[in-house]
């Protein structure tokens, strides 16, 4: 594990391969799961503000989940996450053309409606954060829907934390995102 800052990251993060492969996926951790996407209390309020930006993006069904539910649920264990429709796909995500699933936010997102891309928890899949008294334990999420990500970034030779390096560096700054690169570079001439 590497310990830096206020945040302990798996070897994995360092280890593994992964690189979206949307042609091979289509969007499938929109749909797969048992919640809509986690959400950070501060993402709440700009979920709210954003909303009228982003309702001419959504689906009839996306916009009837969030007519129903609100813009985003608390869910048993006191975690926010998106709303879904029918317990399944997220209800800002939208189908394109070739049945591929996107994300509303992030459309409005690239057409300058708004100024948040989608929430950080989407940003930065397959990393999982949680959150302890004083620190924040990043861990890559292995998924069976992700495995053409995985063989993908393996060809590639990306690995997550490199895949990640944007939404990695809006989470916790450019220096972390430097510090973390120093301190694989070290450990890679140690081995």
């Amino acid at each position: 594990m590497i310990v830096l800052q206020n945040t302990v990251i798996s070897d994995d993060v360092r280890d593994q391969f992964f690189v979206c492969n949307l042609e091979k996926c289509k969007g499938a951790c929109c749909v797969e799961g048992d919640l809509g996407a986690p959400l950070e209390e501060d993402e709440l309020a700009i979920l709210e503000q954003s909303y009228e930006h982003v309702k001419p993006y959504m689906s009839a069904a996306g916009l009837k989940a969030v007519e129903e539910q609100g813009h985003y649920i608390k869910d048993w264990e006191g975690d926010y996450s998106t709303p879904t429709i029918g317990n399944r796909e997220c209800a800002y995500a939208i189908y394109d053309e070739n049945n591929m699933l996107k994300c509303a936010i992030e459309q409005a997102y690239y057409d300058g409606k708004i100024s948040w891309k989608k929430p950080i928890s989407c940003h930065l899949y397959p990393i999982r954060i949680t959150k302890y008294d004083g620190f924040e334990a990043l861990n890559y999420d292995r998924w069976g829907i992700c495995s053409a990500a995985c063989s993908f970034g393996q060809e590639l030779g990306v690995r997550v934390y490199q895949f990640l390096k944007e939404p990695l560096i809006l989470k916790y700054g450019e220096t972390w995102y430097n510090e973390l690169e120093q301190l694989v570079e070290s450990e890679e001439k140690i081995k």
